[in-house]
């Protein structure tokens, strides 16, 4: 037992490097697999964003050359009803707001913000979470501005359903690694232990009493090991040497 002890002692840096490289792979692919998905879904968001913002103008546009404001509330309000769309609001050139779904109110993040832009930008609501604001201009800004606010939980959310199962194959992968690396170590430990074992034999009893064990007729490194001790033995113990081994 003392002896395995020692072999396997050997293999000791080496499980840590194998377990620290497969950790460090784990970690490391998670990590590119989380970036990558965020980048492409926030990306795929934004543009779906603008998207909707423009089918909104363009569909406005009649609409408010009317005046018709009733009809301009209920056509934010069917667009709010897809998944993700939390608020819209619409602006004339004047950044007055003639429609919108906030409820009670307008948020003073939203009233403070310049109703003309309309690059994308990220916002903290209170009370209602975080979320990204692109815009669209009604008939080149000339007419007003259309809002569309994007929840980025739902984000967050895609990203978690998208990244489980990868996580959940790689973490397979680095569990199996590592019981395969234990049994590998274990598997070149194994002719060590019986070369060790050879070895003390030897010392203690001498060639004559140590016989021809298996490892004496390994083609390996444990082989040739083996038999380099037996015929220093041979040599130690005065007995004319056989032919000195390969």
């Amino acid at each position: 037992m003392a002896e395995a002890t020692k072999v396997k002692k050997l293999f000791q840096k080496t499980l840590f490097g194998v377990f620290s490289l497969f950790g460090f792979i784990a970690l490391s692919m998670s990590a590119l697999c989380i970036y990558t998905v965020d980048t492409h879904l926030s990306e795929e968001y934004v543009s779906n964003s603008q998207d909707i913002a423009k089918t909104i103008a363009d569909s406005s546009v009649d609409i408010m050359l009317n005046r018709n404001l009733a009809a301009l509330q209920s056509l934010v309000d069917q667009f709010v009803e897809i998944q993700g769309i939390k608020y819209i609001y619409i602006t004339n050139e004047t950044g007055e707001f003639l429609v919108h779904t906030f409820v009670p109110g307008i948020p003073d993040e939203v009233l403070s913000a310049d109703p003309m832009n309309t690059a994308s930008v990220e916002r903290t609501l209170p009370g209602m979470g975080d979320f990204v604001e692109v815009g669209a201009p009604i008939l080149a800004g000339v007419a007003g501005t259309v809002h569309v606010g994007m929840d980025t939980s739902l984000i967050a959310l895609k990203i978690q359903r998208a990244i489980g199962r990868q996580i959940y194959l790689i973490s397979g992968v680095f569990l199996v690694g590592v019981f395969a690396a234990i049994w590998l170590v274990n598997l070149a430990a194994k002719p060590l232990n019986a070369l060790l074992a050879y070895a003390v034999e030897l010392a203690r009893q001498g060639q004559a009493a140590a016989g021809e064990p298996a490892v004496l007729e390994r083609n390996d490194e444990v082989g040739q090991l083996a038999r380099l001790f037996l015929y220093m033995a041979r040599q130690n113990s005065g007995d004319e040497p056989a032919k000195a081994p390969a």
